[in-house]
């Protein structure tokens, strides 16, 4: 459990990260609030100091930065705050949320309030992600394993082959996207878990403080101040819900984008092994050229079927958005086949 000195730390590195995130910030006004809120920190390090004063332990002359905030320092000046926010969320700078603000409504996870009740029904699930990840997880199978599947066919007509080939591409690349998919989730999960223990610490430790920065960050989205302090005031009244306010406000953090790492997992492995099966399922039944026709024009459909799928998202033709699925899936198999069957031409 940290002490009054790591406490003192963190909040003279978040005071000079918002600093070089000011400095680096164009906007007038997100630039005052990220100088306010380097104001506040210095404010809540003054009070973990006058603790350890008070418990007869030397504070610190200075703060000096370490070398992790001093290279996200020198990515914020290179690259702008907005494109680090994951790393600055990392070392406890708050109000991120503000570069949202250009984002959608579904992006965004919350809009500004301008009510009590806006509240307690901004945030809701958006269950159409799901389905977007599992249509690109069933098009990464496809693609992947028709081309490897093509290309094996091209080299030999060895149906044993190729189906243990195509096989081995459907779990490799199943436990693959399984992994990574665990790992991202994970890692959001542990971000989440370690910032919102931060801001628990810190809201029983000076609620008022923690108030004041939320009214600072509606203030530089828009909202004026002597509002949004008002309207801090109602929610800092139910700890719980403020809780979940200010890592969505401050962090930048929208948690019921979290779901569970394995559940994650398990769907990645599962989508990706269906999109694999179709171009392999001929050969389980059929041999041949027959079975190479057969795997083309399962994957042809499948690919024109993903593709009209795609177009929910992005408002494209259906038919469009289909034969370019068709047209980009079919160069890639058409490429490993070429090869294939040169590499098995130079082979014999």
């Amino acid at each position: 459990m940290s002490g009054p000195i790591d406490e003192w730390t963190e909040e003279m590195r978040s005071a000079w990260l918002y600093e070089v995130v000011a400095g680096a910030e164009a906007d007038a006004r997100k630039r005052a609030l990220f100088e306010s809120l380097a104001t506040a920190a210095r404010t809540q390090a003054g009070i973990w100091a006058e603790r350890l004063r008070s418990a007869g332990r030397e504070v610190p002359q200075r703060y000096a930065p370490d070398r992790r905030a001093r290279v996200v320092a020198a990515l914020v000046r290179r690259l702008g705050p907005r494109h680090c926010r994951p790393a600055l969320a990392a070392l406890k700078v708050r109000g991120l949320s503000v570069y949202a603000a250009r984002a959608t409504r579904a992006e965004q996870g919350h809009v500004m309030p301008t009510s009590l009740d806006d509240f307690g029904s901004r945030h809701r699930t958006q269950s159409g992600g799901n389905l977007r990840a599992a249509v690109f997880g069933v098009n990464d199978g496809l693609v992947s394993n028709a081309s490897l599947i093509l290309g094996i066919a091209g080299a030999t007509s060895d149906t044993q082959t190729i189906v243990v080939s195509g096989i081995a591409g459907l779990l490799a690349g199943a436990f693959s996207m399984a992994a990574g998919e665990y790992v991202s989730m994970r890692s959001q999960r542990e971000l989440f878990e370690y910032q919102i223990g931060l801001e628990r610490a810190e809201l029983a430790a000076y609620p008022e403080e923690e108030a004041e920065e939320l009214a600072l960050i509606y203030q530089a989205r828009g909202l004026p101040l002597d509002r949004a302090r008002e309207l801090v005031r109602s929610v800092m009244r139910d700890r719980e819900g403020a809780l979940d306010v200010l890592a969505r406000e401050e962090l930048g953090l929208n948690p019921d984008d979290l779901g569970s790492p394995w559940g994650a997992g398990l769907s990645s492995f599962l989508a990706f092994a269906a999109g694999a099966l179709l171009p392999l399922a001929p050969f389980l039944w059929s041999s041949g050229g027959a079975a190479v026709i057969w795997a083309a024009a399962v994957a042809a459909a499948a690919l024109f079927a993903v593709g009209g799928t795609l177009s929910l998202f992005t408002g494209r033709s259906a038919l469009w958005s289909g034969l370019r699925m068709v047209l980009i899936g079919g160069a890639a198999g058409l490429a490993t086949w070429g090869i294939g069957t040169l590499f098995g031409v130079a082979t014999a």
